[in-house]
């Protein structure tokens, strides 16, 4: 007994470890382009609005890839499903990289108006295969975590395991920041390339004095072409991140010949438990109200959290005045914080509010309002270190509902219907990016709005997210001692809701 039980304390541990950096790795080819976004803006003049509309369509792709992977993944082998999706994400990336070779083989050029529609296209039918597939990343993940993680524990290592995101978008700045200010060609003695991306960039420079929008032009001739080694080198580490998935992971416990955890409902392959298991996820995921607030609260953490990571770079060098390699630190330790916020929601989730994660997430969500609301209310003649702490401090609060919302779903339906209900959350969350993306854009390249706007009516989304939140406040921890949450199609929503 006593050797069982040291096995599967081994194997939950290689599970949780093996899954956050599979799952960061998944970042390395999904959030790369933001720190691309500058690099392409002034080599090829492509607009914030353009790129912002990309970002919007194809985070509703990944929030549909979500959605049904989230299905599939309840069904299916978690780590064979993590491989196929990374080995995609892997190879679009390649060509990502390759993506201005190809358009000027096919336009004949490699610069002009035709050239841009093409590279714009093709980035975009790109990014589209690429987000398919980063949709099997993380509901995968969460099969694994909860049929090898008790539910009374699933908060404090849920939220452990939240922090991949973090890891890999922490991780994937640095690295990012690091390659635009070291990799490209130098060619700030080219005059006619210096003319192009002096007018490609007039939209940024102009608000800043002559010596800093020169500061600026050089630094982009310097490093030209920079963008694409964004893509190249995290596709070598994704490469290495499919092996690394393969000798580490392995399905269930069962998998193993360990036995399962209490409660586990095996799924098998006859028609009747197919057809039970279909009717369990449409009364108890699908027509869940508790599900439906749990994604409506996730969607207004998104649109801040994405407004960050996807803009984050762009703003704080054209606001804020920082430099590449700044602005990408920035955003990684906006990341770290978001680790150490992650950790501190999950433990203060189980001891102090006893599974309860959605009242840690009101508070979380009041710190993200106060945070966000300094930096954008203090004057911008403040030392940006302050400023740039104030954003920080926001990513501490931030990640914290992002992490207990998915837990809260899965505890309420049970390990046998996690993976649907966080597909639908995941749904809904990434249809953030029309707000954060497209909309942002279109405000940010706006005189009469520009960045403090947008900053302003993040602050109004998290509020919101706030009051989403507290209308959950008593629903109870878990739903697994319930016998609704098996058995009766009608009573879970009423004894999770009425609590």
């Amino acid at each position: 007994m006593e050797k069982t039980k040291h096995s599967f304390s081994y194997w939950q541990w290689r599970t949780i470890i093996g899954t956050m950096i599979g799952y960061a790795v998944f970042y390395f080819v999904r959030k790369n382009l933001s720190f691309a976004i500058p690099g392409l803006t002034a080599e090829y003049g492509i607009s914030k609005a353009a790129l912002g509309a990309i970002l919007a369509i194809v985070s509703i792709v990944y929030g549909v890839s979500k959605l049904l992977n989230g299905f599939l993944a309840d069904r299916v082998n978690g780590r064979w499903h993590m491989v196929a999706g990374l080995s995609v994400c892997t190879i679009v990336n390649v060509l990502f990289g390759f993506g201005a070779m190809i358009c000027a083989y096919f336009v004949g050029s490699d610069y002009g108006e035709t050239f841009t529609h093409a590279l714009i296209l093709l980035f975009g039918i790109l990014l589209v295969v690429n987000n398919i597939f980063q949709g099997c990343g993380f509901p995968p993940c969460n099969r694994l975590m909860t049929h090898w993680v008790p539910p009374h524990e699933l908060s404090t290592k849920m939220s452990l395991w939240n922090t991949s995101h973090s890891i890999g978008a922490f991780v994937a700045a640095v690295l990012c920041g690091f390659i635009m200010g070291q990799f490209g060609t130098d060619q700030s003695g080219n005059n006619e390339l210096r003319e192009r991306v002096v007018a490609n960039t007039q939209s940024v420079t102009s608000s800043m004095d002559p010596e800093a929008a020169r500061a600026y032009v050089d630094g982009m001739l310097q490093h030209y072409g920079a963008w694409q080694w964004t893509f190249w080198i995290p596709a070598a580490i994704a490469a290495i991140g499919v092996v690394f998935i393969i000798i580490v992971l392995r399905d269930t416990p069962k998998s193993v010949g360990l036995p399962e955890l209490p409660g586990t409902v095996k799924s098998g392959k006859s028609r009747e438990e197919s057809k039970d298991h279909r009717q369990f996820i449409w009364n108890h995921v699908i027509k869940s109200k508790l599900v439906w607030i749990l994604a409506l609260a996730d969607f207004f953490v998104y649109v801040v959290r994405m407004a960050v990571l996807d803009w984050g770079p762009t703003f704080l060098q054209e606001n804020r005045g920082l430099s590449p390699a700044a602005a990408a630190s920035v955003v990684a330790i906006f990341e770290v914080f978001g680790i150490l916020g992650m950790l501190s929601a999950g433990v203060i989730t189980d001891k102090l509010f006893k599974g309860r994660g959605q009242r840690t997430s009101v508070f979380c969500m009041i710190g993200v309002v106060l945070f966000i609301a300094a930096f954008c209310f203090f004057p911008l003649q403040t030392d940006p270190l302050l400023l740039c702490g104030f954003l920080i401090c926001a990513g501490f609060f931030l990640y914290g509902p992002q992490a207990l919302i998915g837990v809260i779903a899965s505890n309420q339906v049970t390990r046998r219907g996690a993976s649907s209900a966080v597909g639908i959350i995941g749904f809904v969350s990434y249809i953030a990016p029309i707000v954060s993306g497209y909309v942002f854009g279109i405000l940010a390249d706006t005189p009469s709005v520009g960045w403090d706007g947008v900053f302003k009516i993040m602050i109004i989304v998290a509020v919101a997210g706030a009051l989403t939140m507290a209308v959950l406040w008593n629903v109870k921890a878990d739903a697994y001692e319930t016998k609704a949450a098996v058995t009766d199609s009608n009573k879970l929503e009423e004894d999770s809701l009425d609590d």
